[in-house]
C-alpha cells in the first residue's frame, strides 16, 4: 500500500512548435479557454528538466473536464520532432467524445490535424458502436475524436 494518494489529475502536458497554431485549435476549433500563457525562467526549467537552455514560454487550456498544459520551447538549439506511431512505446494522444464526427475532421483539418485513416466503428470494449478517428498534427501530436452513439 503507498504511503500516499492521487487526488486527481492537474493536467495533460504536450510540447508543440507554435503556441499560437495549437492554441487556435484548442480554444477557437474545441472551443476551451485560456487560463494562462506566459514565459518561464530558463535557469528554473533547466533544473525542473535538466536541460540547459530549455527556454519555453507555457499556456493552460481549460476544457471540458480536463486542463490540458501546452508547452513552446525556444532552446536549446538541438531540439527535434518526435516521431512515434501508435505502437511505439511512449505514445500518446488525447481523445475526445464527440457529437459530430464530420465537424470534428472538418474542424481540426483546418489546423494542420490530417486523419491517420477513415472513421471506424469500434466493436467492442466501453466504446462499441460509437465511431473512432485518429488525426495527428505537424508535430505529430494526435487527437482521437470519439462519436457518441448513445
Amino acid at each position: 500500500m503507498s504511503d500516499f494518494k492521487v487526488l486527481g489529475t492537474n493536467h495533460t502536458s504536450f510540447t508543440v512548435s507554435s503556441l499560437d497554431r495549437f492554441l487556435g485549435f484548442v480554444c477557437e476549433g474545441l472551443g476551451f479557454y485560456l487560463l494562462n500563457r506566459s514565459p518561464r525562467d530558463p535557469k528554473r526549467i533547466e533544473k525542473i528538466t535538466g536541460i540547459k537552455n530549455a527556454a519555453n514560454e507555457v499556456a493552460y487550456v481549460q476544457g471540458p473536464g480536463h486542463r490540458l498544459e501546452l508547452i513552446e520551447y525556444s532552446g536549446p538549439a538541438d531540439r527535434k520532432v518526435v516521431e512515434c506511431r501508435p505502437c511505439d512505446p511512449g505514445y500518446a494522444h488525447l481523445a475526445y467524445d464527440v457529437d459530430n464526427l464530420a465537424g470534428a475532421i472538418a474542424t481540426a483539418e483546418k489546423y494542420t490535424f490530417v486523419k491517420m485513416s477513415n472513421p471506424v466503428t469500434v466493436d467492442n470494449g466501453p466504446n462499441k458502436g460509437n465511431r473512432i478517428v485518429y488525426m495527428r498534427d505537424v508535430d505529430g501530436i494526435t487527437v482521437e475524436f470519439i462519436e457518441q452513439n448513445g
